[in-house]
C-alpha cells in the first residue's frame, strides 16, 4: 500500500500498487491536483483517518528527532496512516522521511533525492550560543529564541 503525500498528486505519481491517503491531503491541493485525488478516490483509493494513539506516537518521534516544528498536522498524519498501513509513504518532504525513518516506515521520493541519513536535530539559542537536544520556545538561560542545527555541523 502506497500512501501519497500532495507532493504526489502534484508531481502525477503513479503506481500499479494500492494507495491510500487522507482527507486533509485534498485540501492542501488546488487546479489539477484536486482533479487528480478526486479522480484516484473515485477509482478506489483508500481514506484513512489515523487513530489518535498513533498520531501521537509520530508526534514524539518527531519531537525527538527535532522535526516536529516543521511538520504540519496534516504531514503528522499521514506517517501515522502509514505506520497503521504498514504501508509505503510517498513523500518528498524530508523532515516527513525522518520521522517516517525513525518509526521504520518504508519512504519512497517522487522528485527529489531521498534523505541520506537520519537525523536528532539540535536547537541553538540565538543568543547566548548553547546547544540543546530538545526543542524548545525560548532558551532557559537567556530567553533568546532557539533556531534548528544540523548535527552533523557541530
Amino acid at each position: 500500500m502506497y500512501v501519497l503525500d500532495s507532493s504526489a498528486f502534484i508531481n502525477e505519481y503513479h503506481t500499479s500498487n494500492d494507495t491510500a491517503t487522507i482527507p486533509m491531503v485534498r485540501d492542501e491541493l488546488e487546479g489539477e491536483s484536486v482533479y487528480r485525488y478526486d479522480a484516484m478516490e473515485g477509482a478506489g483509493m483508500h481514506i484513512h483517518i489515523p487513530d489518535t494513539e498513533t498520531t501521537e506516537r509520530v508526534r514524539r518521534a518527531a519531537r525527538e528527532t527535532g522535526d516536529l516544528s516543521v511538520l504540519s498536522d496534516t504531514d503528522v498524519r499521514l506517517v501515522a496512516a502509514t505506520f497503521e498501513l504498514d504501508g509505503t509513504l510517498v513523500t518528498d518532504d524530508y523532515a516527513m522521511q525522518n520521522v517516517a525513518e525513525k518509526l521504520n516506515v518504508a519512504v519512497e521520493v517522487i522528485a527529489r533525492d531521498g534523505i541520506d541519513e537520519r537525523r536528532d536535530w539540535l536547537f541553538q539559542c540565538q543568543g547566548c550560543g548553547r546547544e540543546f537536544d530538545e526543542q524548545k520556545d525560548r532558551c532557559p538561560i537567556c530567553g533568546s529564541p532557539l533556531s534548528r542545527k544540523n548535527p552533523s555541523n557541530s
